[in-house]
Parts: structure tokens; C-alpha cells; sequence
């Protein structure tokens, strides 16, 4: 019989307190847990705000302990877009499947787990194994990070990058989806998660806090999009970025990406990015501005 986990896990459905007790884990490696602690500050702010959750839709954050109360991993569930996937970070892989048991205790479906490699993994089969399903990999993804000015290539394309206003509020909403659709589609995938949910009124929340930043071609045509998160314990996520078909090849991204990044690493934060595994053109893009992998992330879907 094998001996139990020592680990103890406990679930809240309050961000501010989740980043009180596990805020420290996240500062340690914040390129890693940049996922978690972007989306967690921005519940925590919308909380303290009074503005509701968008939807109805699972919302919790897990911490992981081991026998001495040290934090050793974390996780959330707060994707408004079904099926509502658990992000998981870096876990002990007996815990990683503690939680998995937990969550099926507490009678949560979970179909879904994105995340850190193994411990996304870990979880997704321990579900699999006692719901009697199966999993399958939906999507590998590589978290690169640019960390320092002096490994910035800076690229040259004709135009200029300039902030979005209020007026581009439905072209960046309409491109966010144009996004999701592209790299699911760029990826041999069926479907695409909407990004984050996004409304017209968060579109608008983004460009008032200057996270929205558009290319625009020699004669004034908007013809290229690039975003990114606030920071968090130091670090901004660049992305989503995005190019429409009739105006790529031009070195727009390179371009936008390059001085979008060099803004970040001038403020004083550490910059980083998700890239699909599979879209070798823009794990190039990146790999050309100096962008270096430095882990391995999978959405897994659990049938």
C-alpha cells in the first residue's frame, strides 16, 4: 500500500488572499509563474474594484505545501472559455496527482489542465485514470524570455509603432479573435479558445493602461497588433501579436515586437513570451529579436 502524500493542498476563491499566501513562490521564479500571477493580480484589482467576474464559471486557486508548510506548488482555475482549463505550475508529481484526486472529490469535471511539463501532465492522468478517460494533447507550447537589453536585435520595417486609442478598441478586439482563430489554425487545431473571454469593455480597460500597441505602414494603414500583460513581480508577458494575412511579410512583428520588448526591459522589467511548438515562423521571429527558450508549457484535454 503505498504511503500517503504529505503534501497539503488548500483552495480558495479569493485571488488576494491566494497571492498573500503564495505570493513569495510566485516572486521566485516569476517567469515561470507568469501566467498565474498576471491573471491573479488582475482578479485581485477587479475584486477590490467591485467588478464582478466575467460569466459563470469555475474560479479557484490552489496551493501546495509540504511537510515543513513550505510552498512547493501552485495552480488556478479562472479560463472563462470552455472547457474551462486548470493551469498548473511547476508541483512535486505526488502532489500533482493529490490535487487531481482533490478536484475529483470535491465532484469538479474537469475536461481540461494546461501548464507547467510535468506537473500539467501529472494531473491530467491521475483525472484521466479516475474518471476512466483518456488524455490528449491539445497544444505544446515553449515560454521564452528575453531578460536583459543588451540580447535585444532590434528590426527596422517601414511605418511606426504607435499606442492604441480609444478608437481601436473593435479593430484589437476583432484581432484578438482573428488570433486565436490563426493559431489554432497555424497549429492543426479544430476550434479556438477566445483570448481570455475579452470584452469591448476589457479591450478598452487594456488600451486605457497602455498594454495594446499597433504598427502603422508608411501611408498611415494600422496593419500589424502587439500586446502584452502588466507586469508582475517583475515580469511582463509580451503577446498576444498579431499580423493579418494581407500584410505579413513585411517584418512587422520583428519590428513591433523588438521595440514593444525594448519598452519593457527599459521600464526595468524582465520580458517574456509564449510561442505555439508547432509554428516554426514565429518561434523564428522571436528566436531573431533574442528571445531564448527557457521552458516547455501543454494544454492537455482530459475525454
Amino acid at each position: 500500500m503505498p504511503e500517503p502524500d504529505p503534501h497539503h493542498i488548500t483552495i480558495t476563491t479569493d485571488p488576494a488572499a491566494f497571492l498573500a499566501e503564495a505570493g513569495e513562490h510566485l516572486a521566485a521564479d516569476p517567469v515561470v509563474t507568469t501566467v498565474v500571477a498576471t491573471v491573479t493580480r488582475r482578479a485581485a484589482d477587479d475584486d477590490a474594484r467591485g467588478v464582478p467576474p466575467s460569466g459563470r464559471h469555475p474560479r479557484w486557486w490552489a496551493v501546495v505545501r509540504d511537510a515543513d508548510g513550505t510552498v512547493v506548488g501552485a495552480a488556478m482555475r479562472t479560463a472563462p472559455f470552455a472547457p474551462h482549463p486548470a493551469y498548473v505550475l511547476p508541483t512535486p508529481a505526488p502532489a500533482a496527482r493529490t490535487l487531481a484526486r482533490v478536484l475529483h472529490e470535491r465532484g469538479e469535471r474537469l475536461a481540461a489542465v494546461n501548464g507547467s511539463l510535468p506537473a500539467a501532465r501529472v494531473v491530467a492522468d491521475e483525472l484521466a485514470g479516475l474518471t476512466g478517460g483518456r488524455v490528449v494533447v491539445e497544444e505544446h507550447l515553449r515560454l521564452w524570455e528575453l531578460p536583459a537589453l543588451d540580447g535585444l536585435v532590434d528590426h527596422a520595417a517601414a511605418g511606426r509603432l504607435r499606442a492604441a486609442t480609444p478608437g481601436d478598441v473593435p479593430l484589437c478586439l476583432a484581432w484578438f479573435e482573428a488570433f486565436a482563430l490563426d493559431a489554432a489554425e497555424q497549429g492543426g487545431r479544430e476550434g479556438a479558445h477566445p483570448m481570455d473571454g475579452e470584452t469591448a469593455e476589457g479591450m478598452a480597460a487594456r488600451v486605457e493602461r497602455g498594454l495594446l500597441w499597433l504598427w502603422e505602414s508608411a501611408d498611415g494603414e494600422v496593419v500589424h497588433l502587439t500586446a502584452h500583460s502588466e507586469p508582475a513581480y517583475g515580469v511582463v508577458r509580451v503577446g498576444p501579436v498579431f499580423t493579418p494575412r494581407g500584410h505579413r511579410s513585411h517584418g512587422y512583428a520583428r519590428a513591433a515586437v523588438a521595440q514593444v520588448t525594448r519598452r519593457v526591459l527599459e521600464a526595468g522589467d524582465r520580458a517574456c513570451l509564449y510561442t505555439d511548438q508547432a509554428n516554426p515562423t514565429s518561434n523564428r521571429v522571436y528566436a531573431a529579436i533574442g528571445y531564448r527558450p527557457v521552458a516547455e508549457t501543454v494544454n492537455l484535454l482530459v475525454r
